[in-house]
């Protein structure tokens, strides 16, 4: 870097064939031009609106400048942009492209909200305003795949875990749990998936303290979607999907009063070991046959001392190898109600629920859902209803890059490959153009998004 750097230009010299200036001098410019895509997807979900009408604004209507939906939406986009902070309104007011999101002008229009009236809107939800918000969320998602699947909907899987968002300082609700090692919360996500289809799709996210219960908040939860899911669609059977630790009387008692399908993995003990043994040395005979690892499936009744009658346990007998290591028992256990073949159930229904994973390791590396850092534990519970709502969006972005190479693509990729495109707006008598980069790598794919968004839904 030559001496002549300064805070206007960097001066690249001897770097290059030739000398580089570099330069931030572009007017009317902004490093997330293809954030009106976030736009155009929060239109067809009715998203943000919905979310806002679950809102009272209790503030001096002649001290008002930002609406709460201008608020809502402000830090929504954001968070879908990267800004997952409040600190980053003040490098975001004047953006022409969050500027045009919300409806203001790109080059005159007047500057979004400060860090203080966001902070103030997170910590100004209430109670009853979380759980209309909450339940908002779930009702937008479920009318947008009712208008989408409509009558061809047969099976609706519901899954439900658990994660953990580690806390810092004096945070409310914010506990120690041995698991985890160290002080966090424990949020409770929602996810459905409709037939056979491969995505999840995020429907709640409700915030627990960090010492409580894995199951803690399941049953409320499940008693408000389940009703929605039934009216939205009337023919579709609804499947449960839980892992150990949501086994416990209470649960099973609900899911079977509900009539729905269950599958709930469960932990190992004397009986169900003694019910496992057989299915064991089959595999582990089998297993000294091969060398490789093996697995034998069967079911049995099983009855725990405070269930009110037996229950059909799906068994894994399963014999583990690896290398240098020394074979080892793995059995596994999944209480259910669904009838068909144990190796079904297990391998090919309650397995698949593996790929939750991988939609919490989404949240937490492609939305920052573990950005908790209010000390208000409701405002931390608004908080991560807009990292769900921001993920949300990302998800129907996703559906509309079907038949493209980022139908598949992780939130953290999408935004890098089609939100985070530099441009410049130039305002013409009648209209706004905005100006994308010629070359830009994922045009193509852009393009027929932003097509496909422009269509009646």
């Amino acid at each position: 870097m030559g001496e002549l750097s300064t805070s206007d230009a960097v001066v690249f010299d001897g770097l290059f064939p030739k000398l580089v200036v570099a330069r931030f001098d572009q007017p009317d410019s902004s490093s997330d031009a293809g954030a009106v895509l976030l736009r155009a997807l929060d239109e067809r979900l009715g998203l943000t609106q919905a979310m806002a009408g679950a809102l009272i604004d209790r503030r001096s209507a002649d001290r008002v400048r930002h609406s709460l939906h201008d608020v809502l939406r402000q830090r929504i986009y954001g968070i879908a942009c990267g800004y997952e902070d409040n600190n980053d309104a003040a490098r975001l007011r004047h953006d022409p492209a969050q500027k045009l999101l919300l409806d203001r002008d790109p080059l005159a229009g007047s500057a979004l909200a400060s860090q203080p009236t966001l902070s103030r809107f997170e910590n100004g939800v209430s109670a009853r305003e979380l759980v209309r918000l909450g339940l908002t969320l779930a009702e937008r998602v479920i009318e947008r795949h009712r208008r989408r699947l409509g009558r061809r909907v047969k099976r609706i899987t519901i899954d439900l875990d658990g994660t953990d968002d580690p806390t810092h300082g004096q945070q409310q609700g914010a506990l120690w749990n041995g698991h985890y090692g160290g002080f966090c919360y424990l949020p409770l996500v929602g996810t459905l998936q409709f037939d056979r289809e491969r995505e999840q799709h995020l429907f709640a996210a409700l915030l627990r303290p960090g010492n409580a219960s894995a199951r803690s908040g399941a049953i409320a939860l499940l008693r408000r979607v389940l009703p929605r899911l039934r009216m939205a669609f009337p023919q579709a059977r609804l499947r449960v999907r839980l892992d150990g630790g949501f086994a416990a009387p209470d649960v099973f008692d609900f899911l079977e009063r509900e009539g729905v399908e269950y599958v709930v993995a469960m932990g190992s003990n004397a009986v169900l070991a003694r019910l496992a043994e057989p299915l064991l040395q089959r595999a582990r005979e089998a297993s000294s046959a091969s060398g490789e690892s093996e697995r034998v499936y069967g079911h049995a009744p099983y009855q725990a001392k405070t269930w009110p009658h037996a229950r059909r346990v799906i068994i894994k007998g399963e014999v583990t190898r690896y290398p240098d290591r020394e074979p080892r028992d793995n059995p596994r256990y999944v209480i259910t109600n669904i009838p068909a073949d144990p190796q079904v159930v297990y391998h090919r229904i309650y397995a698949q629920r593996g790929d939750v994973e991988n939609r919490l390791k989404e949240l937490h590396d492609g939305i920052a859902f573990d950005r908790l850092s209010c000390t208000r534990f409701l405002a931390n519970q608004a908080r991560l209803l807009l990292y769900a709502a921001a993920f949300v969006l990302y998800q129907e972005l996703r559906h509309a890059a079907r038949g493209t190479d980022l139908a598949r693509a992780q939130v953290s990729a999408l935004r890098e490959r089609l939100i985070k495109l530099a441009g410049w707006f130039e305002r013409a008598k009648r209209h706004i153009v905005l100006h994308l980069p010629q070359e830009a790598p994922w045009r193509h794919e852009w393009t027929r998004i932003a097509n496909r968004l422009q269509a009646t839904v």
